[in-house]
């Protein structure tokens, strides 16, 4: 089925381009979604009539993203979930998660935005796509922690931290503890 994009749509084509695609992808995701019209005579002519309205708003659109994807350069959000002691979570985290918090960090994203490659199924840092336009895209880093302080804990270093880990922190803490005693003491 041929259709005429009315926006850029990733790995098929540019805004105005008339593509043949499978029907089902037509009648399902570019129809529905207004991303495309069928590509007839007459659909063709109202395209050429649009062409400058529709660049015009898509210029718009893209500006507005590009001024957002300036203040989420190299934003860090934090997801807290239950896990395993070795670090598989109890689940998975999905795009509505990471969506909720963008949201709680003062960004507006739609959970259709963010784009998840692979499962999220462990504890650690990972770097996610969001795409703001389709011509804008950023990359976000999910810190997926048991609690805040481990999330700390896995910035700071960099990636996972094993429940061993924790536990040689909270020996330190407590040596150190034992040691300004000591010395206060003696």
């Amino acid at each position: 089925m041929e259709v005429i994009l009315l926006e850029r749509v990733e790995k098929l084509g540019q805004m105005g381009q008339v593509v043949n695609v499978r029907p089902g992808f037509a009648r399902n995701y570019l129809l529905p979604q207004k991303k495309a019209m069928r590509a007839t005579k007459a659909n063709l002519a109202v395209f050429e009539k649009q062409k400058a309205h529709l660049e015009a708003v898509n210029l718009e659109r893209r500006k507005d993203a590009e001024q957002v994807a300036t203040k989420m350069d190299n934003v860090t959000v934090v997801v807290i979930r239950q896990a395993a002691e070795t670090g598989v979570l109890y689940g998975s985290v999905t795009t509505r998660d990471v969506s909720d918090a963008l949201t709680a960090a003062g960004y507006k994203t739609d959970r259709k935005q963010v784009q998840i490659d692979t499962p999220i199924k462990t504890l650690g840092l990972f770097k996610l796509r969001v795409v703001l336009h389709p011509e804008v895209s950023i990359t976000v880093t999910v810190n997926v922690a048991r609690s805040a302080e481990e999330a700390e804990l896995q910035a700071q270093r960099g990636g996972m931290i094993t429940a061993a880990d924790l536990r040689d922190e909270e020996e330190e803490e407590t040596y150190v503890e034992e040691t300004a005693t000591e010395e206060e003491e003696g």
